[in-house]
């Protein structure tokens, strides 16, 4: 079959190129390989690129494509390049131009059809380990002649075993692909052979370092691999290399779900890792698969399931031959599910590789013969797809090209005679393998109970306000309806301004009556209607959501009630419709992240964004906020969580994200200018973040900003040790407005936290990050009493060990110092006269909840001042920095009565709560005069006993 009349176009351009550069080379071809490449010039940029830049490659490209099975001959071509290099540069050289001459070797035999996808596919992951293991080997080498050979207590030596995962660990790399890989090493130990001693971690975290940079740093020949190390354990804030005991106690202890798929096809580099290698297995065996058959894993099946899904619909992958329903992902998830419930059981399905575990459950008769021929020979077809789809430039993409120079290619290499038919094929057999996923994980959606007819007309009658208003009152059952037919009626008219399309006006059709049905079930109807209409305006063109809404009956109940409850919720759906995928599972929904496990949980939701992306990790950010606070909001709702409970997990979430900015600034600034020589030969950053107010007092509310201190304790004369290098306190200086930016750079999502630094010493004129004997002293000698009242609210929400102690050393220090008690109350009277003038709203017959006689600042006030008054004789005053346990501590400590002691807490949880429940109605932070009175009268009790007046 000869080739499309526009791609014989393109390929007689390209050879005519080649041929000015290499016609020699080219003129000892065979006429079969001079055919050949006219076809594969038209077929592939990336093979046409290849050779036109590297002269040896159209040489000896003849003699390559002869050889049958190229992978046997990886290592030994490898080693024989590799022996002549004389340094790093000679090697990554060698390196990439192997890379380069095997894969268009591999594409050339691609797009002909010259052999199998299997064999296409052990060429590509033979040739990754190959590469893999020869880079560690001249770096290992390499690494031994720096710092001596690492060995464990009997002395002998030890590796590094590398394990590819993913589709590198089960022999099925795709062409243009990353590789997931985790490191390890045997025993602990430490170098021997030189003057200066390694420990084995250090060792063979700067070999694991070298490695990846040999793989992944782009050189003028380009790179080869994309690494991805994300998926060890903690993450990318884990140790790059463990030890296999560590390994064992993290999966034992603390392995999640996902963890447990990934491990199924791990697999380590190079046979002759295998021996060390078996024991590693053995030990992790029980955590990848249970000894009975374990139904447990699917109800994390199905999660899995709804968050594919809810990738699908977020990023509109409806041509993705990965990713999207039916697709590659899609079989590979249906092949785990057999592994993880019944591998434990069954060795034979304890396989890496899909196809073969395919056979085995087929074998088992796990499904029926069909199922199984038709997902083998879906996965054939995708996957030989994506090969050729990757291999027409080298660059990794699932998706479906739009183009039709790519078209054509895609569809000739396919042996299909036109893009349509090829398309139509693909998607034929993607709907086919979506039937069979469902039918496996997913759960049928309860019955519906169906519409009542009015309801449907009530759309269908949206643009008759006298209509609206009959079946409101006669069928609905609503009085003095007018407003309500009045919102119904107007959402309908902005609509008729939308770009909706046929399928978003379908879907409409189906789904408003069902909105109605929904909302007028609700007791407050009334505030419900306009909300949920305002939330559907903002989102209507975006037909996904609305197809999520009138696909899943429960999505839409959950979102009636959150908005009927809440405005504030309503408005963040509205403008975050990412979050909508949040409300399918109620149980998760009014289930906030246990307090713990937020930062893990933020780790694993940015381990999916490649690092370098910092756009899409603070995207990253600001997307996991909204989810959490959507939940905490519900929960808050729902009566879940009372008061306290919200601001604690307001103010862990919050400390989640102070560490991972930290983190991601951190490695920015790192890979910039190198870490400062102080940290040499310590651990941590030598920084430190201090909340006040707030978050220091873990009180923090949906709409809180973080109020926050920078510090370090980088000595003068300090600098860093990258390639450029710059003053250490200049460094934490760029350290802390990089936090800052990354903070409150706002994004499709919004910003992350409004950032208040302005309690740093001698505010906004002092520098933003100070360091930790000036701020000592500035406490000491310098700064006003609002300043030291500041202090009882401040603690530590991120720091290494040493700086911690510092911190808290200083705290303590500047809070138990004696003070004059007049003066002291002076100041505090001052103070809070000053604020209430600034502050306060002065409503005529409102109470401000906060800032007026007998608010919650009064009583911050009076705890403030007895933690300065009598803390030097009382020391326990300044263990806590929350208002509630200051309070509790000063009752201990005989300055207030137990009973006394109560009464406040109760006023101030109870002002504290309306506050709350204000900030979800989006209303101001006042009531009426009548409310809360004998609160107030506790607190004005209090504050004219201990100030008179």
């Amino acid at each position: 079959m000869s080739l499309p009349i526009q791609l014989q176009e393109r390929s007689q351009i390209e050879l005519n190129v080649l041929l000015e550069r290499h016609s020699s080379e080219i003129a000892q071809w065979s006429n079969e390989c001079r055919e050949q490449l006219e076809q594969v010039l038209g077929l592939s940029d990336f093979i046409a690129e290849s050779l036109l830049c590297d002269e040896g490659l159209c040489g000896h490209l003849p003699q390559l494509l002869s050889i049958e099975h190229r992978y046997k001959h990886y290592r030994t071509e490898l080693l024989e390049r590799f022996s002549c290099c004389s340094n790093e540069e000679d090697f990554l050289h060698q390196l990439r131009l192997f890379r380069r001459q095997e894969m268009v070797v591999i594409a050339w035999r691609d797009f002909l059809q010259l052999w199998s996808l299997e064999e296409s596919l052990k060429h590509l992951s033979e040739l990754a380990e190959a590469m893999i293991v020869e880079a560690y080997q001249w770096q290992y080498a390499v690494c031994c002649e720096e710092w001596g050979t690492p060995c464990n207590a009997e002395g002998e030596a030890q590796p590094m075993l590398i394990i590819g995962m993913g589709k590198l660990g089960g022999g099925e790399l795709n062409f243009s692909s990353d590789i997931d890989l985790i490191f390890t090493y045997p025993e602990n130990g430490e170098t021997q052979g030189k003057r200066r001693c390694l420990d084995n971690a250090q060792f063979f975290t700067r070999l694991g370092q070298r490695v990846i940079k040999a793989l992944d740093q782009a050189t003028f020949d380009g790179f080869c691999y994309r690494v991805d190390m994300r998926l060890r354990p903690f993450g990318e804030s884990g140790p790059l290399v463990m030890s296999f005991s560590a390994l064992e106690d993290y999966y034992q202890e603390q392995g999640r779900d996902w963890e447990r798929y990934a491990m199924v096809k791990a697999r380590v580099m190079g046979c002759e890792m295998y021996p060390q290698y078996q024991e590693l297995r053995q030990m992790l065996r029980p955590f990848v698969f249970r000894r009975y058959i374990d139904f447990s894993a699917i109800q994390s099946l199905r999660r899995m399931k709804s968050m594919i899904s809810s990738e699908v619909r977020r990023r509109g992958l409806t041509n993705n031959i990965k990713l999207g329903a039916g697709g590659i992902r899609e079989i590979e998830f249906i092949v785990q599910v057999f592994q993880l419930i019944r591998g434990g059981r069954e060795p034979s399905l304890q396989g890496r590789g899909l196809l073969q575990t395919l056979q085995a459950i087929e074998e088992l008769a796990l499904l029926e013969n069909q199922d199984v021929d038709t997902l083998r020979q879906a996965y054939l077809f995708l996957r030989k797809l994506e090969n050729l789809l990757q291999a027409i430039g080298d660059k990794q993409t699932q998706t479906l090209p739009d183009g039709e120079i790519d078209q054509q290619r895609l569809a000739y290499a396919m042996s299909y005679t036109g893009w349509e038919e090829l398309k139509a094929a693909a998607f034929d057999k993607m709907e086919q393998v979506h039937l069979i996923f469902t039918d496996l994980i997913g759960e049928e959606d309860e019955p519906e109970n169906p519409v009542a007819a009015h309801y449907t007309e009530l759309w269908d009658m949206a643009n008759q306000p006298d209509v609206l208003i009959s079946i409101l009152e006669q069928d609905v059952g609503i009085e003095n309806s007018e407003e309500l037919a009045s919102v119904i009626a107007q959402f309908k008219q902005d609509l008729a301004k939308k770009t909706l399309g046929p399928r978003g006006r379908e879907v409409l059709v189906r789904l408003m009556p069902k909105v109605f049905d929904v909302v007028f079930a609700h007791k407050d109807a009334q505030f419900g209607l306009s909300r949920v209409l305002h939330l559907l305006n903002n989102i209507v063109t975006r037909t996904t959501y609305l197809e999520l809404l009138e696909e899943h009956p429960g999505a839409l109940k959950q979102l009636v009630r959150l908005c009927t409850a809440s405005p504030m919720i309503s408005e963040k759906l509205g403008r975050y419709p990412i979050l909508l995928d949040e409300l399918i599972d109620p149980q998760q929904l009014y289930n906030p992240i246990a307090l713990e496990d937020y930062r893990t949980e933020l780790r694993d939701f940015l381990a999916r964004i490649p690092e370098e992306d910092m756009e899409q990790q603070m995207e990253a950010l600001r997307q996991f906020k909204q989810i959490c606070l959507l939940r905490i909001a519900a929960a808050d709702i729902a009566g879940v969580l009372p008061v306290m409970k919200v601001s604690d997990h307001l103010t862990y979430l919050a400390e989640a994200f102070v560490e991972a900015v930290v983190s991601q600034a951190w490695m920015q600034l790192t890979e910039k200018y190198g870490e400062p020589t102080h940290l040499k030969d310590r651990e941590g950053k030598g920084f430190a973040v201090i909340g006040y107010g707030k978050v220091g007092g873990w009180e923090l509310g949906y709409n809180s900003d973080l109020d926050v201190v920078f510090m370090h304790d980088c000595p003068n004369n300090v600098y860093t040790d990258g390639k450029k290098e710059i003053d250490g306190r200049q460094f934490y200086l760029r350290l802390a407005q990089r936090i800052v930016h990354i903070f409150s750079t706002r994004t499709p999502s919004g910003i992350l936290y409004d950032i208040d630094t302005r309690l740093r010493p001698s505010g906004i004129s002092g520098l933003l990050a100070c360091a930790a004997d000036a701020f000592e002293e500035y406490q000491l000698t310098e700064a006003w009493t609002w300043e030291h009242q500041a202090l009882v609210r401040a603690r530590l929400i991120y720091a290494d060990e040493p700086l911690g102690k510092t911190f808290k050393t200083t705290r303590e220090k500047v809070l138990t110092q004696t003070r004059d008690p007049n003066k002291l109350k002076h100041d505090v009277v001052i103070m809070r006269e000053k604020m209430r003038d600034h502050l306060s709203a002065k409503k005529p017959g409102r109470f401000m909840l906060k800032q007026d006689k007998g608010g919650i600042t009064d009583i911050e006030f009076l705890v403030q001042y007895l933690v300065l008054q009598h803390s030097h004789d009382k020391a326990p005053l300044t263990v806590w920095s929350d208002n509630v346990r200051i309070l509790e501590n000063c009752a201990q400590q005989g300055l207030i009565t137990d009973e006394v002691a109560r009464n406040l807490i109760e006023a101030y949880t109870c002002l504290r709560d309306e506050i709350h429940h204000r900030n979800l109605l989006n209303l101001d932070a006042d009531v009426d005069d009548s409310c809360f009175v004998e609160q107030r009268q506790c607190i004005k009790q209090q504050w004219q006993q201990w100030f008179n007046g």
